[in-house]
C-alpha cells in the first residue's frame, strides 16, 4: 500500500471536475482530478482536511485516491 499524505483543498472547481491539493508540511500543490477522489466528489471544498496518494501524472506531481 502506498503511504498516504495529508493536505487541505486549495481549490476544486466542481463544473470542470478539477482542483489542487495543497500537502501539510508546505509543498507545492498537486493536481487532483474527479476520477481520482473516492466517494462524491462534490463535497470537496476548499480548506477541507483530506488524505491521498502522490503520484506522477501527466508532466506533473498528481493527487489520486483521495478521501474527504
Amino acid at each position: 500500500m502506498e503511504p498516504r499524505v495529508k493536505g487541505f483543498v486549495q481549490s476544486y472547481n466542481r463544473e470542470r471536475g478539477y482542483g489542487f491539493i495543497v500537502p501539510l508540511g508546505g509543498s507545492d500543490p498537486v493536481y487532483v482530478e474527479r476520477d481520482d477522489i473516492e466517494g462524491d466528489p462534490q463535497v470537496l471544498s476548499e480548506e477541507q482536511q483530506v488524505t491521498f496518494a502522490i503520484e506522477l501524472g501527466e508532466g506533473r506531481m498528481a493527487a489520486r485516491r483521495v478521501r474527504p
